[in-house]
């Protein structure tokens, strides 16, 4: 049995922005799997737009579960969806992981060289958001 994957991805209106993969053992997860997880992920846009509609927050909580995973996420005021693939975490440490997370993603889309929207490369937005992982997912 392979060590539980956390699968983070931000989700810009047409397209992910930004992904990552966070292992607890920082071995890699096999293809299947890790297609399995994006699928799942994917699965739950749908959901997302319906839990928007049903609440004014911008935490969501869990949206979807599939077998022992669960998808959380994180909608910004400018549709920007941040979603987390778990298997099964504290909410309280989920809520301060996309809060930190969504401080990082402000900071980024006040730098005049970014563009809202586009997918997001800077490696100090990476090695910033992993920080935060360790600190509340590990």
């Amino acid at each position: 049995m392979s060590s539980p994957l956390l699968l983070f991805v931000i989700v810009g209106k047409n397209e992910p922005l930004y992904e990552a993969e966070f292992n607890k053992s920082g071995s890699l997860s096999s293809d299947s799997a890790t297609r399995q997880n994006y699928f799942v992920l994917h699965s739950a846009l749908d959901l997302v737009e319906k839990a928007a509609w049903t609440t004014t927050n911008m935490y969501l909580k869990v949206v979807d579960k599939v077998n022992q995973q669960q998808v959380s996420t994180f909608l910004t005021a400018g549709n920007i969806k941040f979603m987390l693939l778990h298997s099964g975490r504290s909410e309280d440490s989920i809520r301060n992981f996309f809060n930190d997370v969504y401080e990082l993603y402000v900071k980024l889309s006040m730098n005049p060289f970014y563009r809202y929207d586009t997918p997001i490369t800077a490696k100090s937005f990476d090695t910033r958001v992993r920080q935060v992982a360790r600190r509340y997912l590990s």
